[in-house]
């Protein structure tokens, strides 16, 4: 078993103890969930890689994984061993991406282990589901990593590789008709396959990139899914520092920052529409040719988390509509109950509610008050486990599904490590 660093344990301990005076209710969490990751998920690998399960299902998940390891970067400044640790995972990502940038889980080594669908098939490959934001989540790791630490010994040519990769997939995607990507899953859920042999429903060009699946795995109804290309838009502009700070990489740098001005071109556009209670609101997903939904999955990225995606601010006129809609019964994955009400998402059953969600509407929030009832909802909901799981009903919180999520915990404890440092109960 991979022993924990000393500066996690620590920053766990004070942060339970802060807890224990500013808010008890929230104290028997902060210790299990800021350590979640770290002592659950993680496994030293080979040449120097680690691996991350996202939870009871045995693969990597690039989004999960980025998520997951990110609250430990302020810790990699002054412990070698965090720091040891990162560099393993984004290197571990770095060759996931290189051996195929449209899967979106992967084994710990070439097992053959996970699914058998009709597509292009690799024994490292758990999953093959194409998600914009499996290609995202990585670069604002290794980013984030680089600028809060100093360190850009996570650049290797490697990287540069998975980086060029990246933007070769982006650019291909905006003329999804030119795409060598298909996938089918026989005998399964609508949601787990593509239709028209695997190549998804028609769409038009919008300078946006598009997405076969959505950040919960189910298929996108519309190839542009609004709320991966919003965290596509600001990757680029991230990966464009690197090539021009780290790889003196004007080409791809230049390539980066059209991608970037595209999408965020298509995203005004196409990815904004009227509604009729709320105004001009972000869709959930479009296809440039006049059909959009409107509706928003817990899943990060979503709409709500657009700020935290770095996309606009809290106070950007069009969010705070979305945010609105989001958070009413217009949404048709907003659920309430007795004991909970926030976003569900069609992955789960009808009427749960995912702490991920209920985590990032408090993050987003510019209101102590809801953020305050978004912190009780989330910690007298947990059925006695003291864990965010990945939903639970909102009638009846002891009867939820999957039984360990460390994403879920993860984002919770970065809620909870926020409100600490903004001194929220001061």
């Amino acid at each position: 078993m991979m022993k924990t660093p000393n500066s996690l344990l620590q920053a766990a301990a004070e942060l339970e103890q802060y807890y224990q005076k500013a808010f008890p209710a929230a104290a028997p969490f902060a210790a299990p969930c800021f350590l979640s990751t770290i002592e659950t998920t993680v496994q030293p690998l080979e040449n120097g890689r680690y691996f991350v399960v996202t939870g009871d299902i045995p693969a990597m998940w690039l989004r999960d994984s980025s998520v997951q390891v990110i609250n430990y970067i302020p810790y990699a400044t002054h412990d070698a061993s965090v720091q040891t640790i990162l560099r393993g995972v984004i290197a571990k990502q770095a060759d996931d991406i290189c051996i195929d940038a449209y899967a979106n889980a992967f084994n710990a080594c070439a097992n053959g282990k996970g699914f058998q669908d009709v597509t292009h098939c690799n024994p490292s490959v758990w999953e093959r589901k194409y998600e914009v934001d499996s290609l995202c989540a990585p670069l604002y790791l290794a980013h984030r990593y680089w600028k809060e630490t100093g360190d850009d010994a996570i650049f290797s040519s490697r990287f540069q590789q998975m980086l060029c990769r990246i933007v070769e997939v982006f650019l291909c995607e905006q003329n999804h008709d030119q795409s060598p990507y298909s996938f089918e899953r026989p005998n399964a859920p609508q949601t787990d396959t593509l239709s028209c042999s695997g190549r998804g429903t028609p769409i038009g060009y919008t300078g946006m990139t598009w997405s076969g699946f959505r950040p919960s795995d189910d298929c996108c109804e519309y190839g542009y899914l609004i709320p991966a290309n919003m965290m596509a838009c600001i990757a680029m502009e991230k990966a464009a520092d690197i090539c021009e700070h780290v790889y003196d990489d004007a080409k791809t740098q230049n390539l980066c920052l059209r991608l970037s001005k595209d999408i965020r071109a298509g995203l005004l556009k196409y990815g904004v529409a009227e509604h009729p209670s709320f105004g001009m609101v972000f869709v959930y997903e479009t296809d440039g040719l006049g059909h959009h939904v409107f509706m928003d999955d817990a899943n990060v990225p979503s709409l709500l988390s657009a700020p935290y995606l770095e996309f606009c601010s809290t106070e950007d006129p069009v969010y705070q509509a979305t945010r609105r809609f989001v958070l009413s019964c217009h949404n048709p994955y907003f659920y309430e109950g007795c004991c909970a009400q926030g976003v569900g998402s069609p992955h789960t059953p009808q009427g749960y509610v995912w702490p991920i969600a209920l985590t990032m509407q408090a993050l987003t929030s510019n209101s102590p008050d809801e953020v305050f009832r978004c912190l009780q909802m989330l910690v007298t909901t947990h059925a006695g486990t003291f864990q965010m799981h990945e939903s639970f009903d909102a009638q009846r919180p002891k009867v939820y599904t999957r039984p360990w999520f460390a994403w879920a915990n993860t984002l919770f404890a970065s809620l909870l490590v926020k409100l600490m440092k903004e001194k929220f109960f001061e």
